[in-house]
């Protein structure tokens, strides 16, 4: 018997309010998050897998120069782009992530090379690459990545000691957010990816929560399937994604009851901004953030499409 079908992505969230979008940027936002949404679902309907479905959403809005992913990655500290990013799914528990990579064009696809095609979970920087390089998978030169926008957010803190997170309240033009999708197929799995370029002007090679499996992104066909957005080094202290499972699977809690407690309340006790995507095996989608907005799509078990900005 074919199972409900459903999806939900998000952009990333922060202080985003009406007053700071233009018109014609509100809608370059809605069509971006419409065009990613249908991008995963199109892929469910016709009898895909989650996995497939939740990479296809995630390429879309790594192609987008609106979102700190991919194509409008942030710049790092000397002046460089460091992205992130992470698949997994919820049947057998497989994932797949890579850390500070550089000029790969769609970091999730790399993320699930590594899934697919290599006996490990997680591979960094240099490894990463060598990885990508021996599978072809596709780069693309530093202009690929420029965004103007994103220089001139880079040049507001570089030759300090300040970074810049996603979602800072700072100018319209420069509201960026890490990305990720959660999706549930007609088998009834679960899959969440998640991709970001971090924080403007990070130092160190500072990984965030997006490709810690745990943090920033969970799937698990018992519980539910998550990708988060916010402030990494909070998300992974609290070990937010694999809470709300937890919670779920543990104390029985529904998907909205776990989320509610790690969104509104563990995560506020340490002033841990930001949100999350989430998704059960019944279809039951939650979009909960503490910030002012978040950048988030949906498609129901019913098909009925949502497309949501603000609180």
């Amino acid at each position: 018997m074919t199972k409900p079908i459903a999806i939900a992505i998000h952009g990333g969230a922060g202080t985003i309010l009406k007053s700071m979008l233009t018109p014609e940027l509100e809608a370059e936002y809605t069509l971006a998050l419409n065009e990613a949404v249908s991008a995963g679902y199109k892929i469910l309907k016709q009898g895909g897998t989650s996995l497939d479905a939740v990479q296809a959403s995630v390429v879309s809005l790594e192609n987008c120069y609106l979102f700190n992913a991919g194509k409008g990655a942030v710049f790092n500290s000397i002046g460089k782009h460091e992205m992130d990013a992470s698949i997994m799914e919820g049947q057998f528990l497989k994932a797949g992530a890579v850390s500070s990579v550089q000029n790969i064009k769609n970091p999730v696809v790399l993320a699930r090379a590594v899934m697919d095609q290599s006996e490990h979970v997680f591979l960094t920087a240099n490894g990463a690459m060598e990885f990508a390089k021996a599978r072809t998978i596709e780069t693309a030169p530093d202009d690929y990545f420029f965004v103007q926008h994103r220089y001139d957010q880079w040049q507001s803190v570089k030759d300090t000691d300040h970074y810049n997170l996603d979602h800072v309240a700072e100018p319209t033009d420069k509201k960026f957010g890490t990305v990720g999708a959660v999706a549930l197929d007609s088998l009834g799995n679960l899959a969440a990816a998640t991709s970001t370029g971090g924080m403007t002007n990070k130092k160190y090679g500072r990984v965030g929560d997006s490709p810690i499996i745990g943090a920033g992104t969970y799937a698990n066909n018992s519980t539910c399937a998550i990708s988060c957005t916010g402030h990494g080094e909070l998300f992974i202290r609290r070990v937010v994604a694999y809470d709300i499972s937890c919670l779920m699977e543990y104390k029985g809690l529904s998907l909205k009851q776990a989320c509610d407690v790690v969104v509104y309340d563990k995560l506020v006790k340490i002033e841990g901004e930001g949100g999350l995507i989430a998704l059960d095996t019944a279809g039951n989608i939650e979009l909960p953030f503490n910030s002012e907005g978040m950048y988030r799509a949906s498609v129901n078990t019913q098909g009925k499409v949502f497309v949501g900005i603000y609180k």
